[in-house]
């Protein structure tokens, strides 16, 4: 492995999570909204939107709720219940402590991420996280998600680093965090598996907390 100077971040199911607080506490608003809009029952209006996003997963429309909200011409925005609800994200207890030893070390700190704008809103109102890192990229900026290389690409140009001089840490998607995305470009790919699903050894490294990027990473970055 070559000297490491960046590392970069998927956020939901990496540093924070939103699931189950805020998703269990907003879905039965928008199934109640869509049943009167559809004249049915709760039941086949939740079964009329989970298939809808479900039949949508990994495309660029699928990692942003109010895509879905306007689709069904709901009066929702994503932003408003962070807003209202910010105490339902939950950031890992691992996840400050390693973001502070890696400043303190040296290296430079990124986020990469499929989601839209709004994902830069849930690292602000959990405690301010977004102050750790020098770069943050959402799908907004280079009009692309995870695993297309440019969304890495654009932000090792940002961060000044090659791709063999960086890893990149993912939790909820092996093919667009890890496989097809990081590994892709030639960076070191790291799968933090906190559920201890089964492994498919497609990462360079697969970690259960972000603790363990000490020992991956080493020392001090000079």
């Amino acid at each position: 492995m070559g000297r490491i100077k960046a590392v970069l971040f998927d956020i939901d199911g990496t540093l924070l999570t939103e699931m189950p607080p805020l998703i269990q506490l907003f879905l039965p608003q928008v199934y109640e909204k869509l049943a009167k809009k559809l004249e049915t029952t709760k039941e086949e209006a939740r079964n009329v939107f989970l298939s809808e996003i479900f039949s949508r997963r990994d495309t660029y429309d699928w990692h942003d709720w109010n895509f879905f909200f306007e689709l069904f011409g709901l009066n929702m925005q994503y932003e408003d219940l962070l807003k209202r609800y910010p105490h339902k994200l939950h950031v890992y207890p691992d996840t400050i402590p390693t973001l502070e030893w890696l400043k303190e070390s040296g290296y430079r700190l990124g986020v990469v991420t499929s989601g839209p704008e709004y994902q830069r809103l849930k690292l602000k109102l959990t405690g301010g996280l977004e102050g750790y890192f020098d770069v943050i990229v959402t799908r907004e900026d280079v009009k692309a998600i995870k695993p297309e290389p440019k969304i890495f690409l654009y932000a090792l140009e940002k961060l000044g680093v090659e791709p063999k001089e960086a890893a990149f840490v993912g939790g909820d998607s092996l093919s667009q965090d890890v496989y097809g995305g990081a590994k892709h470009v030639g960076m070191l790919s790291i799968w933090i598996n906190r559920e201890g699903e089964p492994g498919h050894h497609l990462a360079d490294y697969e970690i259960r907390t972000l603790h363990e990027l000490r020992k991956i990473l080493g020392g001090v970055v000079e």
